[in-house]
Protein backbone atom coordinates (compact mmCIF):
# COMPACT_ATOMS: atom_id res chain seq x y z
CA UNK A 1 0.00 0.00 0.00
CA UNK A 2 1.46 3.26 -1.12
CA UNK A 3 2.76 5.81 1.80
CA UNK A 4 0.27 8.33 2.98
CA UNK A 5 -3.11 5.91 2.01
CA UNK A 6 -5.38 3.83 4.59
CA UNK A 7 -7.72 1.34 4.62
CA UNK A 8 -11.64 2.02 5.19
CA UNK A 9 -12.22 3.57 8.46
CA UNK A 10 -8.60 4.38 9.27
CA UNK A 11 -7.28 7.80 8.89
CA UNK A 12 -4.66 8.15 6.61
CA UNK A 13 -0.72 7.82 7.93
CA UNK A 14 0.13 11.67 6.98
CA UNK A 15 3.84 10.09 8.53
CA UNK A 16 6.38 8.93 5.80
CA UNK A 17 9.63 8.18 6.79
CA UNK A 18 10.99 6.87 10.49
CA UNK A 19 8.87 8.65 12.62
CA UNK A 20 10.79 11.97 15.37
CA UNK A 21 11.86 10.36 18.77
CA UNK A 22 9.36 12.44 21.06
CA UNK A 23 11.58 14.08 24.03
CA UNK A 24 10.90 12.48 27.48
CA UNK A 25 8.51 14.44 30.07
CA UNK A 26 10.37 16.26 32.67
CA UNK A 27 9.93 16.85 36.55
CA UNK A 28 10.43 20.26 37.58
CA UNK A 29 10.38 22.31 40.44
CA UNK A 30 8.90 26.07 40.15
CA UNK A 31 9.56 28.33 42.97
CA UNK A 32 7.40 31.26 42.72
CA UNK A 33 4.98 33.47 45.21
CA UNK A 34 3.05 35.35 42.56
CA UNK A 35 -0.05 32.77 41.81
CA UNK A 36 -0.44 34.44 38.13
CA UNK A 37 3.22 34.16 37.52
CA UNK A 38 3.21 30.66 38.22
CA UNK A 39 0.06 29.98 36.45
CA UNK A 40 1.41 31.40 33.16
CA UNK A 41 4.43 29.34 33.55
CA UNK A 42 2.50 26.79 33.58
CA UNK A 43 0.33 27.15 31.45
CA UNK A 44 3.28 27.97 29.00
CA UNK A 45 5.02 24.81 29.78
CA UNK A 46 1.69 22.76 29.24
CA UNK A 47 1.66 23.63 25.68
CA UNK A 48 4.99 21.96 24.35
CA UNK A 49 4.87 18.47 22.88
CA UNK A 50 5.39 17.18 25.73
CA UNK A 51 3.99 18.83 29.04
CA UNK A 52 5.98 18.60 31.87
CA UNK A 53 5.45 17.50 35.13
CA UNK A 54 5.85 20.62 37.61
CA UNK A 55 5.86 21.23 41.82
CA UNK A 56 5.26 24.34 42.90
CA UNK A 57 6.16 25.90 45.59
CA UNK A 58 5.55 29.35 46.91
CA UNK A 59 8.27 29.94 49.03
CA UNK A 60 11.96 29.15 49.19
CA UNK A 61 11.54 26.91 52.38
CA UNK A 62 8.61 24.84 50.72
CA UNK A 63 11.12 24.76 47.62
CA UNK A 64 14.27 23.27 49.54
CA UNK A 65 12.10 20.80 51.19
CA UNK A 66 10.87 19.42 47.81
CA UNK A 67 14.12 18.96 45.63
CA UNK A 68 15.12 15.12 45.39
CA UNK A 69 16.74 12.92 42.64
CA UNK A 70 13.78 13.19 40.85
CA UNK A 71 13.69 16.83 39.79
CA UNK A 72 15.41 17.70 36.55
CA UNK A 73 15.20 20.99 36.44
CA UNK A 74 14.39 24.18 39.24
CA UNK A 75 12.93 27.79 38.46
CA UNK A 76 12.69 30.20 40.95
CA UNK A 77 11.85 33.80 41.86
CA UNK A 78 14.29 36.24 42.48
CA UNK A 79 11.75 37.87 44.05
CA UNK A 80 10.77 35.64 46.88
CA UNK A 81 9.04 36.37 50.90
CA UNK A 82 11.47 34.30 52.46
CA UNK A 83 14.65 35.16 50.64
CA UNK A 84 16.21 38.73 48.88
CA UNK A 85 19.12 39.16 45.86
CA UNK A 86 20.96 36.10 45.08
CA UNK A 87 19.59 33.52 48.42
CA UNK A 88 17.33 31.44 46.47
CA UNK A 89 19.37 30.60 43.50
CA UNK A 90 22.69 29.80 46.13
CA UNK A 91 20.83 28.26 48.27
CA UNK A 92 18.40 26.05 45.88
CA UNK A 93 22.40 25.36 44.18
CA UNK A 94 23.90 24.34 47.35
CA UNK A 95 21.05 21.90 48.15
CA UNK A 96 20.77 20.20 44.76
CA UNK A 97 23.93 20.37 42.10
CA UNK A 98 22.88 18.10 40.21
CA UNK A 99 19.60 20.35 38.79
CA UNK A 100 20.07 22.90 36.66
CA UNK A 101 18.35 26.15 37.94
CA UNK A 102 16.21 28.84 35.91
CA UNK A 103 16.45 32.19 36.89
CA UNK A 104 12.89 33.97 36.58
CA UNK A 105 13.17 38.11 36.74
CA UNK A 106 11.23 40.69 35.95
CA UNK A 107 11.74 43.42 33.98
CA UNK A 108 13.26 45.54 36.22
CA UNK A 109 15.69 43.57 37.44
CA UNK A 110 17.38 42.09 34.43
CA UNK A 111 20.95 42.40 35.77
CA UNK A 112 20.13 40.45 38.50
CA UNK A 113 19.60 37.50 36.75
CA UNK A 114 23.12 38.04 34.76
CA UNK A 115 24.60 37.55 38.35
CA UNK A 116 22.85 34.88 39.07
CA UNK A 117 24.11 33.04 36.41
CA UNK A 118 27.48 34.42 36.99
CA UNK A 119 26.60 32.29 40.53
CA UNK A 120 26.10 28.81 38.98
CA UNK A 121 22.56 29.27 37.06
CA UNK A 122 22.04 28.20 33.78
CA UNK A 123 20.24 30.90 32.41
CA UNK A 124 17.74 33.76 33.23
CA UNK A 125 14.32 34.40 32.28
CA UNK A 126 12.45 37.96 31.66
CA UNK A 127 8.66 37.40 33.16
CA UNK A 128 6.59 38.54 30.66
CA UNK A 129 9.39 38.25 27.50
CA UNK A 130 8.75 34.44 26.62
CA UNK A 131 6.37 31.81 25.11
CA UNK A 132 6.31 28.44 25.13
CA UNK A 133 9.09 27.56 22.84
CA UNK A 134 11.24 29.67 24.39
CA UNK A 135 10.65 28.39 27.66
CA UNK A 136 10.54 25.03 26.98
CA UNK A 137 14.03 24.98 24.50
CA UNK A 138 15.29 26.84 27.96
CA UNK A 139 14.73 24.33 30.49
CA UNK A 140 15.94 21.59 27.92
CA UNK A 141 18.62 23.09 27.29
CA UNK A 142 19.48 23.76 30.59
CA UNK A 143 18.60 20.29 31.48
CA UNK A 144 21.25 18.92 28.66
CA UNK A 145 23.88 21.39 30.14
CA UNK A 146 23.80 20.58 33.45
CA UNK A 147 24.03 16.78 32.33
CA UNK A 148 27.09 17.33 30.23
CA UNK A 149 28.97 19.45 33.40
CA UNK A 150 28.05 16.44 35.49
CA UNK A 151 29.45 14.00 33.04
CA UNK A 152 32.84 16.09 33.00
CA UNK A 153 33.16 16.50 36.75
CA UNK A 154 32.40 12.59 36.96
CA UNK A 155 34.53 12.02 34.16
CA UNK A 156 37.52 14.43 36.23
CA UNK A 157 36.83 12.67 39.14
CA UNK A 158 37.46 9.75 37.87
CA UNK A 159 40.31 10.57 36.18
CA UNK A 160 42.43 12.03 39.47
CA UNK A 161 41.06 8.71 41.26
CA UNK A 162 43.11 6.68 38.51
CA UNK A 163 46.18 8.94 38.49
CA UNK A 164 45.93 8.86 42.80
CA UNK A 165 45.81 4.77 42.30
CA UNK A 166 48.64 5.03 40.20
CA UNK A 167 50.89 6.66 42.13
CA UNK A 168 49.56 4.42 45.61
CA UNK A 169 50.02 1.65 43.14
CA UNK A 170 53.59 2.23 41.70
CA UNK A 171 55.12 3.41 45.81
CA UNK A 172 54.49 0.03 46.28
CA UNK A 173 56.43 -1.74 44.11
CA UNK A 174 59.74 -2.22 45.68
CA UNK A 175 63.32 -1.23 45.47
CA UNK A 176 65.91 -3.57 45.51
CA UNK A 177 67.99 -2.76 48.52
CA UNK A 178 71.37 -3.81 47.08
CA UNK A 179 74.94 -2.51 48.42
CA UNK A 180 76.96 -4.21 46.14
CA UNK A 181 78.43 -3.63 43.13
CA UNK A 182 79.01 -6.49 42.27
CA UNK A 183 75.58 -7.62 41.03
CA UNK A 184 73.47 -7.01 37.90
CA UNK A 185 69.63 -6.71 38.85
CA UNK A 186 66.51 -6.37 36.50
CA UNK A 187 62.69 -7.06 37.09
CA UNK A 188 59.54 -6.41 34.97
CA UNK A 189 56.49 -6.80 36.17
CA UNK A 190 53.35 -7.02 34.01
CA UNK A 191 49.74 -6.91 35.62
CA UNK A 192 47.04 -9.19 34.02
CA UNK A 193 44.55 -6.57 35.00
CA UNK A 194 44.16 -3.83 32.45
CA UNK A 195 45.33 -0.55 34.04
CA UNK A 196 46.29 -1.53 36.60
CA UNK A 197 50.44 -1.55 37.86
CA UNK A 198 49.60 -3.48 40.85
CA UNK A 199 48.88 -7.20 40.53
CA UNK A 200 48.82 -10.34 42.49
CA UNK A 201 52.19 -11.16 41.80
CA UNK A 202 55.27 -9.70 43.86
CA UNK A 203 58.58 -9.50 44.16
CA UNK A 204 61.56 -8.12 46.28
CA UNK A 205 65.42 -8.24 46.84
CA UNK A 206 67.20 -7.45 50.12
CA UNK A 207 70.63 -7.72 51.03
CA UNK A 208 71.48 -8.39 54.23
CA UNK A 209 74.55 -6.81 56.78
CA UNK A 210 76.42 -9.98 56.48
CA UNK A 211 76.42 -9.43 52.44
CA UNK A 212 74.20 -12.25 51.62
CA UNK A 213 71.36 -11.09 48.80
CA UNK A 214 67.79 -12.63 49.10
CA UNK A 215 65.89 -12.80 46.38
CA UNK A 216 61.82 -13.05 46.46
CA UNK A 217 59.14 -13.78 43.83
CA UNK A 218 55.60 -14.70 44.27
CA UNK A 219 51.93 -15.32 43.21
CA UNK A 220 48.96 -14.51 45.17
CA UNK A 221 45.95 -17.00 43.36
CA UNK A 222 43.20 -15.23 42.14
CA UNK A 223 42.94 -11.35 40.01
CA UNK A 224 42.29 -8.45 41.34
CA UNK A 225 42.88 -5.71 43.94
CA UNK A 226 42.43 -7.74 46.77
CA UNK A 227 45.30 -10.12 46.12
CA UNK A 228 47.08 -7.24 45.60
CA UNK A 229 47.15 -5.35 48.37
CA UNK A 230 47.78 -9.51 49.81
CA UNK A 231 50.68 -9.54 47.68
CA UNK A 232 51.99 -6.46 49.18
CA UNK A 233 51.48 -7.24 52.59
CA UNK A 234 53.46 -10.70 52.11
CA UNK A 235 56.29 -9.06 50.38
CA UNK A 236 56.68 -6.24 52.80
CA UNK A 237 56.66 -9.05 55.61
CA UNK A 238 58.80 -10.94 53.95
CA UNK A 239 61.37 -8.06 53.79
CA UNK A 240 60.99 -7.41 57.05
CA UNK A 241 61.24 -10.78 58.33
CA UNK A 242 64.53 -10.59 56.37
CA UNK A 243 65.99 -7.36 57.68
CA UNK A 244 65.63 -9.18 61.30
CA UNK A 245 67.71 -12.45 60.20
CA UNK A 246 64.65 -14.97 59.47
CA UNK A 247 65.15 -17.56 56.76
CA UNK A 248 64.02 -20.33 55.70
CA UNK A 249 61.11 -22.56 56.98
CA UNK A 250 60.54 -20.81 59.93
CA UNK A 251 60.28 -17.47 57.52
CA UNK A 252 58.14 -19.28 55.53
CA UNK A 253 55.76 -20.77 58.18
CA UNK A 254 55.38 -16.78 59.39
CA UNK A 255 54.06 -15.63 56.10
CA UNK A 256 52.36 -18.88 55.80
CA UNK A 257 50.41 -17.41 59.09
CA UNK A 258 50.21 -14.24 58.11
CA UNK A 259 48.58 -14.98 55.08
CA UNK A 260 45.64 -17.26 56.40
CA UNK A 261 45.09 -13.87 58.49
CA UNK A 262 44.75 -11.95 55.66
CA UNK A 263 42.70 -13.97 53.23
CA UNK A 264 39.48 -13.44 52.22
CA UNK A 265 38.86 -16.99 51.35
CA UNK A 266 40.20 -20.54 52.69
CA UNK A 267 41.10 -21.39 49.12
CA UNK A 268 43.54 -18.29 48.43
CA UNK A 269 47.00 -19.80 48.43
CA UNK A 270 50.22 -18.58 47.23
CA UNK A 271 53.44 -19.68 45.78
CA UNK A 272 56.85 -18.45 46.80
CA UNK A 273 60.44 -18.72 45.92
CA UNK A 274 63.20 -17.67 47.88
CA UNK A 275 66.64 -17.80 46.96
CA UNK A 276 69.53 -16.35 49.31
CA UNK A 277 72.98 -16.29 47.61
CA UNK A 278 75.80 -16.43 49.88
CA UNK A 279 77.91 -13.35 50.82
CA UNK A 280 80.51 -14.72 48.40
CA UNK A 281 78.44 -14.77 45.70
CA UNK A 282 79.70 -18.53 44.39
CA UNK A 283 76.17 -20.52 46.06
CA UNK A 284 72.39 -20.05 47.12
CA UNK A 285 69.46 -21.85 49.19
CA UNK A 286 66.71 -21.83 47.63
CA UNK A 287 63.02 -22.28 49.67
CA UNK A 288 60.64 -23.41 46.28
CA UNK A 289 57.13 -22.87 48.11
CA UNK A 290 55.01 -24.28 44.70
CA UNK A 291 56.55 -22.01 42.56
CA UNK A 292 58.01 -22.64 39.03
CA UNK A 293 61.58 -23.58 39.21
CA UNK A 294 63.95 -20.62 38.60
CA UNK A 295 66.34 -21.03 35.72
CA UNK A 296 69.96 -20.58 36.43
CA UNK A 297 72.65 -19.75 33.51
CA UNK A 298 76.29 -21.12 34.86
CA UNK A 299 79.71 -22.41 33.34
CA UNK A 300 77.45 -21.55 30.07
CA UNK A 301 74.59 -24.39 30.18
CA UNK A 302 71.34 -22.57 30.96
CA UNK A 303 69.23 -25.16 33.05
CA UNK A 304 66.43 -24.96 35.67
CA UNK A 305 67.09 -26.01 39.31
CA UNK A 306 66.86 -29.65 40.20
CA UNK A 307 64.41 -30.63 43.34
CA UNK A 308 61.74 -28.20 43.05
CA UNK A 309 59.18 -27.70 44.61
CA UNK A 310 61.17 -28.23 47.90
CA UNK A 311 57.16 -28.10 49.35
CA UNK A 312 53.64 -26.81 48.91
CA UNK A 313 52.63 -23.42 48.21
CA UNK A 314 51.56 -21.36 51.28
CA UNK A 315 47.93 -21.45 52.98
CA UNK A 316 47.53 -25.20 52.24
CA UNK A 317 49.22 -27.77 54.82
CA UNK A 318 49.64 -26.12 58.58
CA UNK A 319 52.36 -28.48 58.83
CA UNK A 320 54.36 -28.22 56.22
CA UNK A 321 58.28 -28.20 55.68
CA UNK A 322 60.35 -26.20 52.82
CA UNK A 323 63.95 -27.99 52.95
CA UNK A 324 66.32 -26.02 51.18
CA UNK A 325 67.95 -26.79 47.79
CA UNK A 326 71.25 -26.41 47.60
CA UNK A 327 72.52 -24.49 44.28
CA UNK A 328 76.59 -23.88 43.37
CA UNK A 329 77.09 -21.36 41.34
CA UNK A 330 80.53 -20.45 40.62
CA UNK A 331 81.91 -16.85 39.80
CA UNK A 332 80.48 -16.02 36.39
CA UNK A 333 76.05 -16.81 36.70
CA UNK A 334 72.86 -15.57 35.97
CA UNK A 335 69.87 -16.44 37.95
CA UNK A 336 65.92 -15.69 36.68
CA UNK A 337 63.00 -16.12 38.85
CA UNK A 338 59.42 -15.33 37.41
CA UNK A 339 55.77 -16.29 38.15
CA UNK A 340 53.64 -18.59 36.59
CA UNK A 341 52.51 -15.98 33.77
CA UNK A 342 55.23 -16.65 31.97
CA UNK A 343 55.59 -20.02 31.19
CA UNK A 344 51.17 -20.13 30.80
CA UNK A 345 51.30 -17.32 28.40
CA UNK A 346 50.14 -18.23 24.85
CA UNK A 347 52.39 -18.48 21.98
CA UNK A 348 51.71 -19.50 18.53
CA UNK A 349 48.30 -20.70 20.10
CA UNK A 350 49.79 -23.46 22.98
CA UNK A 351 51.16 -22.34 26.04
CA UNK A 352 54.93 -21.10 26.54
CA UNK A 353 55.36 -23.86 29.28
CA UNK A 354 58.68 -24.71 30.92
CA UNK A 355 60.55 -26.54 27.61
CA UNK A 356 59.16 -23.49 25.72
CA UNK A 357 60.43 -21.06 27.75
CA UNK A 358 64.15 -22.72 28.07
CA UNK A 359 63.85 -23.43 24.41
CA UNK A 360 63.40 -19.64 24.19
CA UNK A 361 66.31 -18.66 26.30
CA UNK A 362 68.91 -20.72 24.62
CA UNK A 363 67.55 -19.37 21.83
CA UNK A 364 68.02 -15.77 22.64
CA UNK A 365 71.98 -16.90 24.00
CA UNK A 366 70.49 -15.47 27.34
CA UNK A 367 68.51 -13.96 29.65
CA UNK A 368 66.81 -10.76 27.62
CA UNK A 369 64.00 -9.81 29.96
CA UNK A 370 63.02 -7.08 27.22
CA UNK A 371 63.30 -10.09 24.90
CA UNK A 372 61.45 -12.43 26.87
CA UNK A 373 58.59 -10.56 27.81
CA UNK A 374 58.33 -9.52 23.94
CA UNK A 375 58.20 -12.62 23.01
CA UNK A 376 54.60 -13.64 25.49
CA UNK A 377 53.04 -10.57 24.80
CA UNK A 378 54.04 -9.44 21.31
CA UNK A 379 52.09 -6.17 20.14
CA UNK A 380 49.39 -6.76 22.89
CA UNK A 381 50.13 -5.88 26.52
CA UNK A 382 47.12 -7.30 28.13
CA UNK A 383 47.35 -10.70 25.60
CA UNK A 384 48.91 -12.46 28.88
CA UNK A 385 46.57 -14.98 30.28
CA UNK A 386 47.95 -14.27 33.84
CA UNK A 387 49.91 -11.55 35.59
CA UNK A 388 53.88 -11.83 35.06
CA UNK A 389 56.97 -10.76 37.20
CA UNK A 390 60.32 -11.69 36.37
CA UNK A 391 63.65 -10.72 38.49
CA UNK A 392 67.34 -11.43 37.10
CA UNK A 393 70.02 -11.34 38.79
CA UNK A 394 73.36 -11.44 37.04
CA UNK A 395 77.04 -11.81 38.43
CA UNK A 396 79.15 -10.65 35.09
CA UNK A 397 82.50 -12.27 34.57
CA UNK A 398 84.98 -9.78 37.19
CA UNK A 399 87.04 -7.51 34.83
CA UNK A 400 90.42 -8.41 34.06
Amino acid sequence: MPPGTSTAGEPPDRHVGPRKEEPSPLTLLLIEDDPADAYLVQELLGATRTPPKIFWARTLADGLSRLTPEIHCVLVDLSMPDATGLEAPEQVIASAPYAPVLVLTGLDDASAGAAAVAAGAQDYLVKGQVDTRTLDRAVRYAVERKHAVLTTQRLREAERVAEENARLEHGLLPVALLHTGDLDHQTRYLPGRQEALLAGDFYDTVQGVDGAVNVLIGDVSGHGPDEAALGVALRIAWRTLVLAGHTGTGMLRILDALLRQERNAPEIFTTVCVATIAPALDSALMWVAGHPPPLVLRGGSIEFVNGTPSGPPLGIFLDAEWPAIEVALGADWAMLLYTDGLIEASVGGSLLGLEGLLRMVREHGGFDLDRIVGGVTGRHRYALNDDLALVLVRRPPAER
